[in-house]
């Protein structure tokens, strides 16, 4: 990490450099600034959802170096050199990413605001287990809260992919 910089107005800032699905990023960011609000304010990554601001539902989930975060208790300056993956970044141009298949083939989800986070600690989970059971599925999404369902459809999602 760079060293601090001093704005025009006085406020410090830090230089902050990694990549966020696959593209090269540097700029300056407040000190204090969370690595969510860095995500959906500056670089327009809105599918990182703020929602309970202390780490307990998941609905800003992200990948940072291939593990899951919640990034609202990140600090942006905490993203340097990290290769970060939002839920814009599984899916390519063409086609969505199969968990995010799968989620909208087994209804694993209703309005929609905790599945990007879902659908991250997902792909966590499957990066390392492709073959989860239903109790390691749980407990990869225990970190995540859903208000609209029973978690069956969620759970239903995740061992589709799996099976893909």
């Amino acid at each position: 990490m760079e060293a601090n910089h001093q704005t025009a107005g006085g406020t410090e800032t830090v230089s902050v450099s990694f990549l966020l699905n696959g593209e090269h990023i540097q700029l300056n960011a407040s000190p204090v600034m969370r690595a969510v609000d860095l995500i959906r304010g500056e670089l327009d990554q809105t599918g990182t959802k703020i929602s309970c601001g202390i780490g307990r539902c998941g609905a800003c989930s992200i990948l940072v170096n291939g593990k899951l975060a919640v990034s609202c208790l990140l600090l942006a300056y905490q993203l340097e050199g990290a290769s970060v993956i939002t839920i814009e970044g599984l899916s390519d141009q063409d086609e969505v990413h199969p968990i995010q298949k799968a989620f909208l083939e087994e209804g694993g989800f209703q309005c929609g605001y905790c599945t990007p986070g879902m659908v991250m600690a997902a792909k966590c989970l499957l990066d390392s287990n492709p073959e989860p059971d239903r109790q390691a599925i749980q407990e990869a999404l225990s970190g995540n809260l859903c208000r609209c369902t029973g978690y069956g459809g969620i759970i239903r999602s995740v061992q589709c992919a799996s099976s893909k």
